[in-house]
C-alpha cells in the first residue's frame, strides 16, 4: 500500500473509532441524562403507548387505561371511583407530572422495571404489546367507602389500620378532587384543573374565571398535615403513667387543686375542665372516660417531660431519622412527622400533656397509637401497597409486616383498652359505640389560635375487636367550617359517627 493510501486508511479508522466511541458515550453514559432531560417527549410518548398497569383493592382494578386517537399520547389513564381513592394512588398526567403511588410505582405501572423484562419479550413474541404491572393494595373496599361518605362533605381526614400488620385499610382526605381532570390528554383543560386545585399557594395567580378551591383539595391531609391532637394524646400520656409504675388505672392522682381549679406554676390562669365538680378526685381510669385536663396535666408534670416525650417517641412521634425513630416513616408516601417538642417549661408540660401547646400530629400516627394499644404494645409500621406483580398478575414482590417498636407492654395495653373501652361505654365516647363489638376510644376536641381564638378540631381516635378477633384501628379529625357552631364542636359527636362506621366496615359480620 502507498503512502497516502496508507494515511487514508488510518484517518479513516481514527474516524469509525471516534463514531463508535461517541455512540457508546450515547448510548451508554448519556442515556439516562437524555432519557429524563425535560425536552426529550419520546420517554413520555413511550409511556403512554401502551396500557398502563392498574391498582387492585381486593383483586379488583380501580384504575383503567383507555384507547384514544391522540397518536402522542395513545393511552388515557382512568380512576373508576375518583376522588374515593386519589390521596391513596394520587394522579398522573401527562402534562402536570405525578404524585403519591402513581408516581413512586411508576416502574412497575409503566412495565420498566426489569422483573417485567421476560414478561414484556413474551407479551411481544405473542403479540400482545406492551402492558404494565399491577399493584395490590391494602385497602378494604368498604372501609375506604365508609370513611369516605362520612367525612362528606367536611374538611378532615380518616385512616383505618390493621393493628396486626400495619396494613392501611382506609386513608381518605377531604375535600378530595377526580384525579380525571388532570390525566387529560387536553393540555389546557389540564393546566387550567391544576391551577384550580392549587392556585391559592400562590395568591397573586388567581383569576376571577378560575374555580378557586382555598381547601387544597390536593394535600393528603391523612399523611401530610399535622394537627393538635388534643385529648387523644391523653392515650399517650396514660401509657406513659401506667408504664412508669406509679399509676395503675384506679389510682387517684394528686391533683393540687386551689378553690376547685388548676392554676398555671406561678400564674393567676387556670385551665379548664368541662366536668370540674366530676374530675375532682378522678382516678386516672374515669378521668380518661371525662376527658379531665387537670388530671392528665397534673399526671404530666409528675412524670416529668422525659417519660412523657419518651412514650411519645415509643409509639413514632418525632421520627426525623434520629434517636429511637431512625427512619422517617415511608407507606411508601412520606408521612410528616409528629411532633412532641423537648425543652418545656412546667405550664407548657400541662398543656403538651393533653395535646396542646406545640403538640402535633398527623390522622396516621395517632391511628398507629390506638393501632399499638390494640396490638399489646407493638407500633407496626404502616403500609399500602400489599403486592406488587407482574402483568399476568404473578407476585413481583410482597411487602412483609414490620414492627418499628414496643411501645408499652403487653399488660399496660390491656389496661389502655379497658379504659378506652371505658370512654365508649361510660364516657365521651358513646357514639362509637357498636352492639356486640368490643370498641374503645378516645374523644378529643383540639383548641387552635393564640388564646384559643379559632374554632377547634373535632378527633376520635379507637379501635374495634370482632367475635372473630378480627381487629381495625381508626383516627378521624375533622377541621371547624363555617356551618357549624363553636359549641357544637366536640369529638364524639363530629368524628365518632365517622369512625363507628369505618369500624363496622371492617369487623362487624
Amino acid at each position: 500500500m502507498n503512502k497516502p493510501l496508507r494515511r487514508v486508511s488510518v484517518f479513516c479508522l481514527i474516524l469509525v473509532a471516534a463514531l463508535m466511541l461517541r455512540a457508546n458515550w450515547v448510548q451508554v453514559v448519556k442515556a439516562d441524562d437524555y432519557a429524563t432531560n425535560s425536552h426529550n417527549k419520546r420517554a413520555t410518548y413511550e409511556k403512554y403507548s401502551h396500557p398502563r398497569g392498574d391498582f387492585l383493592v381486593e383483586g379488583k382494578p380501580i384504575t383503567a387505561s383507555e384507547k384514544t386517537d391522540n397518536k402522542q399520547y395513545e393511552y388515557v389513564r382512568k380512576y373508576l371511583y375518583g376522588k374515593m381513592y386519589a390521596p391513596v394512588t394520587g394522579y398522573i398526567s401527562p402534562y402536570v407530572d405525578s404524585n403519591f403511588l402513581e408516581k413512586l410505582d411508576d416502574d412497575i405501572l409503566s412495565g420498566k422495571d426489569s422483573r417485567l423484562f421476560v414478561r414484556k419479550v413474551l407479551d411481544t413474541v405473542t403479540n400482545k404489546g406492551t402492558r404494565g404491572g399491577n399493584v395490590a393494595l391494602t385497602i378494604n373496599a368498604k372501609a375506604q367507602e365508609a370513611a369516605f361518605n362520612g367525612l362528606g362533605d367536611k374538611t378532615g381526614a380518616a385512616v383505618a389500620l390493621d393493628p396486626d400488620t400495619g396494613k392501611v385499610l382506609a386513608m381518605v382526605s377531604t375535600p378530595s378532587y377526580d384525579p380525571n381532570v388532570l390525566a387529560t390528554n387536553d393540555r389546557n383543560a389540564a393546566a387550567k384543573a391544576y391551577d384550580a386545585l392549587t392556585l391559592d399557594k400562590d395568591p397573586k395567580r388567581k383569576t376571577p374565571d378560575t374555580n378557586f378551591d382555598p381547601k387544597m383539595p390536593m394535600d393528603n391531609r391523612a399523611i401530610r398535615y399535622t394537627y393538635a391532637p388534643g385529648s387523644t394524646f391523653k392515650l399517650v400520656t396514660a401509657a406513659a403513667a401506667l408504664s412508669s409504675g406509679q399509676f395503675k388505672p384506679d389510682t387517684v392522682p394528686n391533683v393540687p387543686l386551689k378553690d376547685g381549679k388548676l392554676f398555671y406554676p406561678n400564674s393567676n390562669m387556670a385551665l379548664p375542665d368541662s366536668h370540674p365538680a366530676d374530675c375532682a378526685g378522678a382516678s386516672l381510669q374515669r378521668a380518661l372516660e371525662l376527658s379531665c385536663n387537670t388530671v392528665y396535666a397534673s399526671v404530666g408534670q409528675q412524670l416529668t417531660e422525659e417519660k412523657v416525650k419518651a412514650q411519645a417517641d415509643a409509639f413514632g412521634f418525632n421520627n426525623f431519622g434520629k434517636g429511637i425513630n431512625q427512619n422517617p416513616l415511608d407507606i411508601p408516601s412520606r408521612v410528616t412527622p409528629s411532633v412532641f417538642p423537648p425543652g418545656l417549661d412546667q405550664a407548657q408540660l400541662m398543656r403538651s400533656s393533653i395535646g396542646q401547646e406545640s403538640v402535633a400530629a398527623s390522622p396516621m400516627q395517632m391511628a398507629m397509637v390506638a393501632a399499638a394499644i390494640a396490638n399489646n404494645g407493638k407500633v407496626m409500621k404502616p403500609y399500602l401497597v400489599d403486592e406488587l406483580r407482574a402483568q399476568n398478575l404473578s407476585v413481583l414482590e410482597k411487602t412483609q409486616p414490620e414492627m418499628l417498636s414496643q411501645a408499652v407492654t403487653p399488660e399496660v395495653s390491656a389496661q389502655l383498652r379497658d379504659m378506652m373501652q371505658g370512654v365508649v361505654n361510660n364516657g365521651t365516647g358513646k357514639p362509637a359505640a357498636i352492639q356486640g363489638l368490643e370498641v374503645g376510644g378516645k374523644t378529643g376536641t383540639a383548641q387552635q389560635g393564640f388564646n384559643n381564638g379559632k374554632k377547634p378540631y373535632a378527633w376520635f381516635v379507637s379501635y374495634a375487636k370482632g367475635a372473630d378477633g378480627k381487629k381495625v384501628a381508626v383516627a378521624v379529625v375533622v377541621e371547624p367550617d363555617d356551618n357549624i357552631q363553636r359549641d357544637d364542636i366536640a369529638g364524639g359527636v363530629l368524628a365518632g359517627p365517622i369512625a363507628k362506621a369505618i369500624m363496622e366496615a371492617v369487623v362487624k359480620k
